[in-house]
This record gives C-alpha cells, structure tokens and sequence, in this order.
C-alpha cells in the first residue's frame, strides 16, 4: 500500500513514457510538466517533438505510437490527448487523485520525504559570521535559508550536516580587542584614540564595561598587548554566547562548530600549501606565493602569502576546504553574503586543484535585506556600528514571521522585509494567513469530533470527493513530494514558502465555497478527512521552514 500512495504521479506518468517511447529513444531525456493552462489537463510532455526527428515521422505521428501502451492505464488515466504540433497531455483520473490522500493519512509527518539523496554526505555551511559582533537581520536571511535546506535535504534523503565557521583569526579579531580595550579607558577616565575602523556598537561600551566590574582598573596596569589579548579573549567568548543564544532562539541548529583556529594549531593550512606545490600548483612571484587558479578557469591567479609573509583569507579557506573533502563530504554548500560573488571561481578553483569534482561545490548567495516600517525605510551601517540585530527582529516581530519573511523570497533577489506586515494579523500577512487556514482546520476537526464525528480515511467514502472544488484542493497536495523534490535538487528553500502561500489560498477559497460539516454525513466525513490531509501537509512543510503550525490563533 505505502508503495502505491507513496507515488509522486509527474514521476509516475515519466516512468511510463519512458517505457512507452519508442525503441530507439535511448537515453533522451523526458520532460514532464504542469500545464499552466489547466485546460490543457493535469500534465504535459513535449517527448514527441523531440524524438520527432530521430524517428523521422511527424510528431504528432510519434506522439500516437507514444500514447498507444499508455491509453492501457485507464486506471491512472481519464484522459490522453495529442495537441497542437505534438504535445501529449494528461488528465490523471479522479480516483488516482483521491488515493493521494490515502498516501497523506498512512506517511503523516514522512508524507513528501523521499530518498532522492540516496545516503549522500552534503555539508552544508552557512552564517560563519564573526565573532566580532552581534548577528543583524542580514545574518537572519543566511541562517534561515541555511537550517531550511538542511531540512529540506534530510527529508529527501541526504546526510546533511550544518556547520558554522567560526572567523576567530586575523586583523578583526584583534580589532575587536582594540576597540574594547579603548572603551575601556575612557570607562576609566583615560582619554585614547579609537581605532580608525574599530567597532563602534554600543556593545563594544557594554563589554567594557563588563571587564570593568571584573578587573576594575587593574587592565590599565597590563602591558598593551597583553590588555588587548585579554579584551579580545573576553569580548569573543561574550559574543560567540550571544551568537549561539541568538540562533537557537531562531531555531537555527548546528551539528559543528569549527574554528579557524584549528587550522593553525593542528598545521593544517602549511600541509594544504604543501600539498598544492607537491601538485606544482602554487609558485614565487614578486617575493609573493600564488596559486595558479587560472589553470582551473578562474581570471587570474591568487596570492596565498603576501609579501610580508603574511597569509591571505584564501590560504586557510583552501585549507578548510580541504579539510571537508578529507571528511568526506560529497557535495559542499557555502552560503555566502552576495558581495562575496568574486569569490566562488577561486573557490571553485581551489576544489579542483585538491582533487575533487568542480560541481561538488556550491556557493548560495545571499542578497541583502532592507528593512522597511510603515513604508519608510529603517536606516543601517554596520560600518558605523548602527545594525538592527537578529534579536531585535525575533523580539519585535516573533520567529516564525522572521523565518518566513526571509524565506518567501529567492536569496539571490532582493528582499524589504516590512516589520508591520509582519506583525500584521490579517490575510495580508502570509505567515498569519497560513497558520490562519492551519488553526481554522483544528478548530473544525475539534467541532466534529464534539459532535462524535472523527475522520477515518478508512470508513470515508473518498470518491464523494471527485468534485472540481475537492480535487483542486487534492492536486496541491499531491505536488507537494515533487516542491520538496524540487527544492532539494535546485537548492531552493523558498519554493517551500510559495507552496505553502497556494495551498493556503486554495484552502480558504474551498472553505468559503463549502461547508465541511453538515447534514450530509457521508460528505462531511470524506471532507473531514480531506482538510485533515491539509493539516498535515501544513505541519510537515512549516516542519522543514522551523516554522510552528498553531492550533488556535
């Protein structure tokens, strides 16, 4: 029974093309998909066009001798049609629709998963911002994209593992102590200068002050690097609790945290620079190391170590790198900051020079967030130390509209993240109107079963629900493996959130247009089963966007 429910049907309907095609088809690759026209009925392929030529016959011809085997499934088809030059479209029959639900009521929570991944190890990386500062609504974006398409994945069969960088090395970690350390003296009544790019947050102020209820003034009497070291030391271990304290608040989880530090104590970017010119990768030019990323299709070639001796960031991310293809990860996602576009050909570069296939890195980027109240926009600069932190945004508008407001967009496009829609309790507002359509199915089933009425997709007569307004609801649900699928294989977390909003719609529209319980009780039954199939479908999607699904609103 699982096998059969557990079906997503546009896969279904391409087995069987594929089986029907014509002997020499070979490996051609099918497409099938949903017209948008729904005239033109519940799926659509092009197939005939395509073989057209290697059968040298018409294709409307080829389509004919295509659909022949197929017109055999009259259980799965109500109808298959040529049209226009050679399109076959499908009209899947009613009580395949129906069984969908069946399908929903049996996996319940599993209902979507899938094992597409087949077991492989991604790793998926994403915020890594540095412990130099609380985490800001730009932050919030990346951590939310990133937990969802580690959901995401693990649901269609992947070893996920979300891991955060920890940038605890370089020049803005000693920055970091400097600026903390010259607030520190003017809290002691010591005028210095403040680093010309210090941080200027007033919580760099309030770390000061912190080091001062604890040494008094007793740091003014410490050598100046040693003072610094230890405002540096204290400043990221505050910073990096807050950070951590931040994220699970948001529900964001991590399976590890792996310093940069590391890299250096256990050598590992000098072995990763060893390796390279054991490749004959890396070369000496103007008393600098480069490594020649040209040959791997990036502009131009890469310093690793300056002049000074010094290394670059791209010297121990090489390193790090590496050290995820030495754990084995088939696939790596880094979820960057989208001024970091530059960066992904080097890194692309760099994979292949350590031996790994290009494709198996992959670089999201994240476009930046504005955020806008009542239609004017909320000013910012993180330069000036003026942020609005993720808390404030969790505190302000809740965490499940700041996950979905980050999430209804495509990370690579813009997004004004409005904070009084947000908070809006109105149909304007998605996240509300969907958790609306999820507390209003609740608070029905609850009637129901006050009235001694409990679906049972057992003893429901389902074909009551072979209707135009019933099996327009059904056709959501059942797209709903193939929008995981989907967002899976397109590493695309917000497809989620635009399913979600139509489902809604559809929802509340058949809500509107009908009565779930009533004197028919036969009907009531089969639509009780019905909306509770919307329920669960609702759950496990707001599941894989760490978004909670109310029952009462």
């Amino acid at each position: 029974m699982k096998e059969k429910v557990e079906f997503i049907l546009r896969d279904t309907i391409h087995t069987l093309i594929k089986k029907g095609a014509l002997p020499d088809a070979g490996d051609i690759d099918i497409s099938v998909s949903i017209p948008q026209n729904k005239e033109f009925g519940d799926f659509a392929t092009n197939i005939a066009l395509v073989l057209a030529s290697k059968a040298r016959k018409p294709p409307r011809d080829v389509a004919g001798l295509i659909i022949e085997p197929l017109s055999k499934h009259k259980g799965l088809f109500e109808t298959i049609e040529i049209a226009g030059p050679g399109f076959i479209n499908f009209r899947v029959h009613p009580l395949m629709w129906i069984s969908v639900l069946q399908g929903i009521h049996e996996l319940k929570g599993d209902f979507g998963k899938s094992n597409i991944g087949g077991g492989k190890k991604v790793q998926i990386e994403f915020v890594s911002a540095n412990p130099t500062g609380p985490l800001h609504v730009g932050h919030g974006r990346g951590a939310a994209v990133g937990d969802t398409l580690v959901r995401i994945l693990r649901a269609t069969g992947f070893d996920a593992q979300a891991e955060y960088y920890i940038n605890d090395v370089g020049n803005q970690m000693n920055m970091l102590g400097s600026s903390v350390s010259a607030r520190y003296h003017k809290l002691c009544g010591v005028d210095v200068q403040f680093p010309q790019d210090g941080y200027k947050g007033t919580y760099i102020g309030n770390l000061a002050q912190q080091l001062k209820d604890i040494h008094g003034e007793g740091l003014l009497n410490q050598p100046e690097e040693e003072r610094i070291r230890i405002c540096r030391n204290f400043a990221e271990k505050i910073i990096s609790e807050g950070i951590k304290n931040d994220l699970e608040l948001f529900n964001v989880h991590f399976d590890n945290w792996f310093s940069e530090s590391s890299l250096y104590r256990q050598a590992k970017v000098d072995k990763t620079l060893e390796f390279l010119k054991s490749e004959n990768l890396i070369y000496e030019s103007e008393e600098a190391i480069w490594f020649k990323s040209t040959q791997f299709g990036d502009e131009k070639d890469r310093v690793l170590k300056k002049q000074d001796g010094s290394l670059t960031y791209f010297a121990p991310d090489i390193a790090y790198h590496k050290d995820k293809l030495d754990r084995g990860f088939e696939k790596i996602i880094d979820i960057w900051g989208a001024d970091h576009h530059g960066y992904v050909p080097r890194m692309q570069a760099a994979i292949e020079a350590l031996g790994a296939p290009r494709e198996s890195f992959h670089a999201l980027l994240i476009q930046l967030v504005s955020l806008e109240r009542s239609g004017k926009p909320v000013y910012m600069s993180t330069r000036a130390g003026e942020f609005v932190t993720l808390q404030e945004i969790i505190n302000e508008v809740g965490k499940d509209a700041a996950r979905y407001f980050f999430l209804m967009r495509r990370c690579d496009s813009h997004l004004i993240f409005d904070l009084e829609l947000a908070k809006k309790k109105s149909e304007e507002n998605p996240v509300f109107y969907i958790q609306y359509a999820h507390a209003r199915i609740c608070s029905i089933l609850n009637n129901a079963r006050a009235q001694n009425i409990v679906p049972d997709v057992a003893k429901a007569d389902l074909g009551l629900l072979s209707s135009n307004d019933n099996l327009e609801l059904i056709k959501v649900l059942a797209s709903f493996p193939d929008v995981l699928n989907s967002s899976a294989q397109n590493l695309e977390p917000h497809r989620i959130a635009f399913y979600l909003l139509d489902l809604a719609t559809i929802f509340h529209k058949f809500y509107n247009k009908n009565r779930v319980i009533s004197d028919k009780r036969d009907l009531t039954m089969a639509r009780l089963v019905l909306i509770d199939a919307v329920r669960q479908v609702i759950c496990n999607a707001f599941s894989l966007m760490g978004i909670s699904a109310p029952e009462s609103m």
